[in-house]
């Protein structure tokens, strides 16, 4: 399939806001596009090359991508940053340079979906001496074949900054519609990408063999299964009140989650947002293959550091110096871990995602071995708001953040977020009763004694209805010197000199940055705000929503990517909760 296909149905996607437009658009290409293609097709929209829990990671930094496009268009690389400056967009950039500097009858050959997309994948694998000289040198063969408009989408999907605003429901949709006969088909399709996380396998899986072979798609050890996810309400009476007569309690553990894979011997671990993570805790994997009484099995746990000495768990931020590349056999001496298992998906070629909590939960209590290291999660049934209230003080003086409460007749939504899981947490002495997940996307110099560091840091939430990060506080408190000095180096690689297109802003930091680094606030209330645009509109016109006294909580979130923080709609939740508790008083 010819890319120019391609990056024609890109350029009327990203000129589209209207979600029944864009899904037509994306039926029509899915249409088009050969079966042999279409996984190649669906990453490549996604974002991505392969399926998160292969660990491909995709970007390519700033400065090679600029350096590749200077070398394509023979231009100067002062005048391909200054262009990259004015539009603000790397493929926008290429664009407008590349129209001016050639003519399409020069090209040597036509661009291919398969060419594009196995070039970028030979670029993503490359490592070790020589690499980055062998990185531009593909990029540069890329960019020299593709016209204008094909090297807009190549630079952008290389520095993982495509950004059509297709969310994977949107693909789902699409692709029901080409493929299946309608969108009324789309939940089979759901399903079977939420059990196998592999969007782009479900899609070819689709156009090879229809529906019914879709439907036949099951759980499979060593392909992780989106993870249930947990809604939030503010007291033990508006849970009941949700859920009916009786709950099921479960300690909410301030560790990673962890999806635990064992077929015999062979474990693998994934974290929640479907890394692979298993060469991080040898530990856990020996104990899953020692305490674990079932041959195969998919279950998931919280993994959360303990002082050795006491049995005590530690708090969260002690757990990522797990989170390394090397020396993990001594990070492994120093931070000891526990796990505890709260779920239990598959075992012994059952899928248990379909049966409900209380059925899993009796299961996981016979398979998981009471040790010193592992147990299933604590847990409980109560009919009782002071029961509830009581198992959160409990599980808090313990160590846990708080309590997940679940449905005892709900099944297991992979993909999901229902109110038959609900977070509940202790109340702060502030107005809000959660912590925020925020991603960095900018920083400001800091003053005084933060002088010659970045001391602020400017933070943004998720709309996942249109795929962008809108800003929504600063940030400059609650970090310590360590902090300051090494945040500046984990970002250093998503640092740019450019808004990203998937940022709303109204302000501009000294340094942007793509979004990646995800951390944990905590605040006195959510306000509304003329400057930050996140849920701009929702609550009154004019304003968006932002954190007053926000403040750095020491946790820096790696288990979960950009796209995992809090969204804008959690937000209109939080700040509707807030102004009940006021008018409460």
């Amino acid at each position: 399939m010819n890319f120019s296909l391609i990056v024609e149905s890109y350029e009327k996607l990203e000129a589209t806001s209207g979600r029944i437009e864009m899904t037509e658009l994306l039926a029509s290409l899915v249409r088009q596009t050969p079966k042999g293609e279409l996984t190649m097709l669906v990453y490549l929209t996604q974002g991505k090359l392969r399926p998160d829990y292969e660990g491909v990671e995709l970007g390519v930094a700033e400065k090679l991508a600029l350096r590749a496009l200077a070398t394509a268009s023979g231009l100067s690389p002062e005048k391909v940053r200054k262009a990259y400056i004015v539009e603000g967009d790397i493929g926008s950039a290429a664009q407008k340079l590349l129209e001016r500097s050639r003519q399409e009858s020069l090209f040597s050959q036509r661009l291919t979906l398969k060419l594009v997309y196995d070039t970028l994948l030979k670029i993503a694998k490359t490592s070790g001496e020589g690499s980055i000289e062998t990185k531009l040198r593909e990029l540069v063969k890329l960019l020299n074949d593709a016209t204008a408009l094909e090297a807009k989408y190549i630079l952008r999907t290389a520095m993982g900054v495509l950004r059509l605003g297709v969310a994977d429901y949107t693909i789902l949709d699409a692709s029901a519609l080409a493929l299946l006969g309608g969108k009324s088909q789309r939940h089979a399709l759901e399903r079977a990408y939420n059990i196998t996380s592999d969007l782009g396998y479900v899609v070819e899986l689709a156009a090879r063999e229809g529906l019914k072979g879709v439907e036949k798609v099951q759980v499979q050890l060593g392909k992780p299964i989106r993870p249930m996810l947990a809604e939030r309400l503010e007291s033990a009476e508006a849970i009941l009140d949700k859920m009916g007569s009786e709950v099921a309690m479960e300690y909410k553990l301030d560790g990673e989650r962890l999806q635990v894979h064992k077929r015999g011997d062979n474990v693998e671990l994934f974290s929640r947002r479907l890394e692979k993570i298993t060469h991080n805790y040898p530990d856990v994997v020996q104990y899953v293959r020692e305490y674990v009484k079932a041959t195969d099995a998919i279950l998931e746990g919280e993994v959360v550091a303990v002082n050795t000495d006491t049995g005590e768990y530690l708090p969260f931020q002690e757990l990522m110096h797990r989170r390394r590349k090397h020396g993990v056999d001594e990070a492994m001496k120093q931070y000891p871990v526990a796990v505890n298992f709260f779920e239990l998906l598959f075992i012994k070629g059952d899928d248990y995602t379909n049966k409900p909590y209380s059925f899993r939960r009796k299961v996981l209590e016979s398979v998981i071995g009471v040790t010193k290291v592992t147990r299933p999660v604590p847990a409980k049934r109560t009919r009782s708001v002071e029961e509830i209230e009581e198992y959160l003080e409990q599980a808090i003086s313990e160590g846990c953040e708080g309590l997940v409460v679940k449905d005892p007749n709900a099944l297991y939504r992979a993909g999901a977020r229902e109110f038959s899981w609900i977070k509940l947490k202790r109340e702060y002495r502030s107005e809000l009763t959660d912590t925020i997940d925020l991603v960095i996307i900018g920083a400001f110099h800091g003053r005084g004694r933060r002088a010659g560091v970045y001391g602020t840091y400017l933070l943004a939430a998720y709309d996942n209805k249109r795929n962008i990060f809108p800003s929504v506080t600063k940030v400059g408190t609650g970090f310590t010197d360590q902090d300051l000095e090494k945040f500046p180096k984990i970002l250093k690689e998503f640092e740019t000199h450019v808004k990203p297109p998937n940022i709303e802003s109204g302000l501009v930091p000294d340094i942007w940055y793509r979004p990646h680094m995800v951390i944990e606030t905590i605040a006195s209330e959510i306000t509304l705000s003329p400057i930050h645009p996140a849920a701009m509109g929702s609550i009154r016109k004019g304003s968006g929503l932002a954190l007053r006294f926000p403040k750095f909580t020491g946790k820096i979130r790696t288990d979960k990517s950009p796209e995992d923080v809090t969204t804008v709609s959690e937000l209109v939740k939080m700040y509707k909760m807030q102004l009940k508790k006021v008018e409460a008083k």
